[in-house]
């Protein structure tokens, strides 16, 4: 199965969008993708939640969306039928990892500890979200991982900014960042997709 994060390579930061009106989902989408940020992490956060990722989906192909915020096999499966292009957990347990790997979609289950990598390695599963990525050590933490279990590879979210995305980016076991500060709250509420895409060009700029 393709991994999540060989599935927009040359995006270095996915969108974490929370959806309150289904009406917003083509827009924000539209502006995301103009500014070069394809794969979209719509989260299951709000009742509008699977209606705006099969908006999206129908709306606009040009858009990698998955779901974020996945936390049980009910998630899931409500994730794929919305038709998710891929899964995001803030953590797992056996039963969801099981469901993730059932969906016949990519999937990047949630770690902030080292056992909890260690155990996924064990199970086969390399590709990980790092959250809450600051909270959790951050950038030392994510350095003091690389040396012991280089194959393990992380799409950190939580906490990071503009500023710091970067210096996340040029760790080695750092393949992508997820974010928000593309999606400032005054510039949703105002719907300025504009602005948004602007920021998501700024985003997509960035480098290690």
């Amino acid at each position: 199965m393709t991994s999540v994060l060989d599935l927009a390579p040359a995006a270095p930061v996915v969108p974490v969008v929370v959806i309150e009106d289904v009406a917003d989902a083509v827009p924000l989408a539209r502006a995301l993708v103009a500014g070069g940020l394809p794969a979209i992490e719509v989260t299951l956060r709000t009742p509008a939640a699977p209606a705006a990722i099969r908006a999206i989906t129908d709306e606009v192909p040009e858009a990698l969306v998955g779901a974020g915020t996945v936390v049980s096999p009910a998630g899931v499966a409500d994730a794929v039928g919305a038709g998710a292009r891929f899964l995001v957990s803030p953590g797992w347990t056996d039963g969801l990892l099981d469901a993730m790997r059932g969906s016949g979609v990519p999937f990047l289950p949630g770690v902030s500890t080292t056992s909890e990598v260690v155990a996924l390695l064990e199970r086969g599963v390399t590709d990980m979200k790092f959250f809450p990525a600051q909270a959790a050590g951050g950038i030392p933490y994510l350095k003091s991982l690389a040396g012991p279990l280089p194959q393990a590879r992380f799409c950190p979210t939580g906490g990071i900014t503009l500023a710091s995305a970067p210096a996340y980016l040029a760790l080695p076991n750092v393949s992508c960042v997820g974010g928000t500060w593309m999606l400032p709250a005054d510039a949703l509420a105002a719907r300025d997709w504009g602005r948004v895409e602007a920021l998501a060009r700024e985003a997509a700029g960035l480098a290690g």
